[in-house]
């Protein structure tokens, strides 16, 4: 698109007219743009790579359907041929016999083969209406024995024609003296000849053949007339005909169609689209586009106007203009936020103060090198300040207009508005649903509006605009925090559920039922489970996407939400083969699309997965939103739960921790920024590693090898298995102690300690992955005593009594290390007040019973 101009200032709608249609002028006229589009009647090639409306078989003249590349007859032909050999059908041998046809209609009209200014009548012939009458009679005088070629070269042409036809849209010769071409005649007579022109009985053999100019009357000229200038033009293959339309609706169409050509668009305009669009622009005589009623027209012209205006919107508005409009335009700051349009409508918020508060934020925002990804914080920001803004409408002096007269009891009564109507599921002011429904207010909801309101106003009082606008600064602060969302984490799939999606005739079923036009939707999901990838990073799969390295099977992949480009990670044989069976699927759809191969450097840009909507060079992928609904569709006929497909990624991560894999490295498979996010998929946070640091032993300070590991880690990984076999055995052969695990078994039978608690110095003392930080602060105080000393012989003293100590410590951290969990540890502190009282509170008496001792019989025989 070319750059935003700037609009000429505004004085008044005429002006503004004559503006726009100057600048759109100048940018038809100018070297770059295409003379093709130029022109009152555009004559599309039948092969033009953007508007091309040819067959695609050779030399066949007929125009193309809608959505296919072969006309009606052909396609149906390829159908058969397809149906015929569905697996080894080509195109390339289907064009080799298929037998190009001639046009039934709109072709373009020649001149007779006799009269040099006088349209053809009948094509076969080539000869005019005069003529062909001629040759009829003298055909059924002749019978059998008549010869064309005898009998045309002793014809003569008449003396003239009858000039264009009066239809203002139309350029073709008149066939006779009503001076309608044949089409328009036609449309005349069925229109029951308004203004009744009629001319003389017998009007060819009483003045044709003699050369007089044949008479013409007309009852009513005014009605003929009228009747002329509203016609809309005949059908011609591959012809966009402007005529009629005001000067600024079809400056816009010519730039529109130049600018579709470049921009790389998905969307298919057809030429018949094309022509019911500019046959509206004549029917309702509008002098812009934007004056259709786009959302009663048809589906597809509609589509294009707006397609077009949403274009020229940077043309006729400036930065400016834009905020005093009430939307901002992306393509103004170089931004184009995928899946939404250019144009950012703020309307919605009525207040032209705050309307304003918004554009700026959202300015700010497309300005900025942390642009969003998506449009959702626009969203956010828009819907708070329209809820805002409805509220201030209603319930404010000069319903919120006027800031000065704001206060921070508006606010209150704002935020108590807002949280009434989610407490009570109540409607919202602002928001509406797509079949025009008031939307209702969450809690959620209310928690979003909360914080952008107040991000938003916060951001006035930081530029000093509150004081520049008179705003209360009691009505900003008083507004409340919205709060830290309460997300819930995806659980992994349940056992049945997971059965169900693995059964081999329960995928057969989803892709029969769900993928009716083979796209790869099971594919997609055995890829899901087999690597636990995000949904959109299977999904967004190019052609080239496997491959064997050193005889591994690998698969390439962006993991764009971290910013990993061309990732690959090892997976089994079953899926390569899969994924390549898919690979020879999406070559055979080109070949059959394209009628030749894939050339190298566009096997590059096919998607593995493409889509069957709009994607005629097979790069685009199917969307995460047809594919998550199908699975959610699939998915109920299980009747076994709501399942979603990222629950594959927990699943699969879970399964690996609990295969023995370390944080590290489920982190690297699947791609995390951090353990963080790992420990959030697998669910760790407040169980795994609560259940596999206390499980890592090893001898305390004052056993004869301090720190050697009492479990073999090295030969034996610790799984999740082995962790809980170990923690069923510790409630019989040891007890929570300062510093470890205690096994004397008089202190875990809960007698007294012989050591008289001196667990630093005793054999019986275990220290764990749990009480790594408690050890290691231990350390740092002995060796600040150490240094403290008043001597270097005490300070050696102190360091060989507690040299056993570090030795103790080195082997733990190094037990940690071998399973990864050294990070882990040093961030977590496990020990809890609670952990030294548990073998008290398992073997005494429990509080409940304490609360109800009535019935601790009866608890107890439950629990035994």
């Amino acid at each position: 698109m070319s750059s935003p101009l700037r609009s000429l200032p505004d004085r008044g709608p005429g002006q503004v007219g004559r503006d726009r249609l100057e600048l759109l002028e100048a940018l038809i006229s100018g070297p770059s743009f295409d003379p093709l589009f130029r022109g009152d009647v555009l004559n599309m090639p039948a092969d033009h790579e953007t508007y091309g409306w040819g067959c695609a078989v050779p030399e066949c003249l007929r125009t193309r359907n809608s959505s296919d590349d072969f006309c009606h007859t052909h396609q149906r032909e390829w159908n058969d041929h397809l149906a015929r050999d569905p697996q080894g059908a080509t195109r390339t041998g289907f064009l080799a016999v298929a037998a190009p046809l001639e046009p039934k209609e709109g072709y373009e009209p020649e001149l007779c083969a006799v009269c040099p200014d006088r349209p053809v009548h009948i094509r076969s012939r080539r000869i005019c209406m005069m003529h062909y009458r001629q040759w009829d009679n003298y055909a059924r005088r002749a019978g059998a024995s008549a010869d064309f070629s005898y009998w045309l070269r002793d014809q003569v042409p008449y003396p003239h024609g009858y000039g264009l036809c009066r239809a203002a849209t139309c350029e073709r010769l008149a066939d006779t003296p009503l001076r309608l071409c044949a089409q328009h005649r036609e449309r005349y007579i069925a229109a029951d000849r308004p203004g009744r022109v009629t001319l003389p009985r017998l009007w060819e053999r009483h003045y044709e053949r003699t050369g007089e100019a044949v008479p013409v009357s007309t009852e009513d000229p005014s009605a003929f007339e009228a009747w002329c200038a509203k016609q809309q033009p005949v059908y011609q293959l591959g012809q966009i005909n402007l005529l009629g339309m005001r000067p600024l609706a079809k400056a816009e169409l010519q730039w529109g169609l130049e600018a579709h050509t470049r921009d790389g668009s998905r969307t298919l305009w057809t030429i018949a689209d094309l022509r019911m669009l500019t046959n509206e622009c004549r029917e309702y005589d509008v002098d812009s586009l934007a004056g259709l009623d786009l959302d009663r027209r048809r589906m597809r012209p509609r589509q294009i106007a707006r397609e077009i205006l949403s274009r020229l919107r940077p043309l006729y508005y400036t930065k400016e203009d834009s905020r005093e409009a009430g939307f901002i335009e992306t393509e103004h700051f170089g931004r184009r936020l995928p899946g939404t349009d250019t144009c950012f409508d703020l309307s919605t918020v009525p207040q032209h103060w705050l309307r304003g508060v918004l554009w700026d934020h959202i300015a700010r925002l497309l300005q900025s090198v942390d642009c969003p990804r998506s449009r959702g914080p626009l969203d956010s920001a828009r819907r708070a300040l329209s809820e805002l803004g409805a509220f201030l409408e209603a319930d404010t002096p000069g319903g919120g207009h006027d800031p000065k007269l704001l206060t921070g009891r508006h606010a209150e009564d704002f935020a108590a508005d807002q949280r009434h109507r989610a407490a009570g599921g109540l409607p919202s002011l602002v928001l509406r649903r797509t079949d025009g429904s008031p939307g209702t207010v969450t809690t959620a909801s209310a928690r979003t509006t909360f914080s952008y309101v107040r991000k938003l106003l916060y951001e006035l009082l930081e530029t000093g605009q509150a004081e520049v606008l008179g705003l209360d600064r009691a009505f900003i602060t008083v507004l409340p925090r919205g709060g830290r969302a309460q997300g819930r984490k995806r659980r992994p799939f349940d056992d049945r559920l997971a059965r169900a999606l693995a059964d081999d005739g329960n995928l057969s079923r989803f892709a029969a039922n769900w993928d009716p036009n083979d796209r790869g939707l099971r594919d997609a999901w055995e890829a899901l489970v087999y690597t636990g990838r995000r949904c959109s990073e299977v999904l967004e799969l190019r052609f080239n996407c496997i491959s064997y390295l050193n005889g591994i099977p690998m698969l390439w992949h962006d993991q764009t939400k971290v910013g990993n480009l061309d990732a690959a990670i090892r997976i089994p044989e079953y899926l390569f083969n899969r994924l390549d069976n898919r690979r020879k699927t999406t070559l055979q759809r080109f070949e059959r699309r394209q009628g030749r191969m894939p050339t190298a450097l566009e096997q590059e840009q096919l998607a593995l997965f493409p889509t069957h909507v709009k994607n005629p060079q097979e790069t685009e992928a199917i969307s995460h939103g047809f594919f998550s609904s199908s699975f959610r569709e699939w998915v109920a006929t299980f009747d076994l739960g709501r399942g979603v497909p990222h629950q594959a990624r927990h699943t699969l991560a879970t399964k690996l921790l609990r295969a023995g894999a370390s944080l590290t490295h489920i982190k690297k498979y699947l791609g995390q920024v951090s353990e963080h996010m790992a420990e959030h998929y697998v669910d760790i946070a407040g169980s795994e590693l609560d259940d596999l640091l206390p499980r890592v032993w090893v001898g305390g300070p004052g056993s004869a090898n301090p720190g050697e590991p009492l479990f073999d880690t090295a030969t034996n990984p610790l799984s999740r298995e082995t962790a809980l076999a170990m923690a069923v055995d510790v409630g019989r052969r040891c007890t929570p102690t300062l510093g470890g695990l205690c096994t004397a078994q008089v202190v875990v039978d809960g007698g007294k300690c012989p050591r008289n608690l001196d667990c630093d110095s005793c054999d019986k003392l275990v220290m764990t992955g749990a009480d790594l930080l408690y050890w290691r602060r231990k350390r740092e105080q002995w060796y600040s005593i150490a240094e403290r000393a008043p001597d270097d012989a005490t300070a050696d003293y102190l360091h060989k009594v507690f040299e056993p100590t570090a030795r103790a410590i080195e082997g733990l951290e190094k037990a940690l290390a071998g399973l990864d969990l050294l990070d882990q540890a040093l961030a977590l502190d496990l020990r809890r007040p609670q952990d030294y009282f548990s073998h008290m509170w398992n073997t005494g008496f429990p509080v409940e019973e304490l609360a109800d001792p009535d019935d601790y019989d009866d608890q107890e025989d439950e629990v035994a």
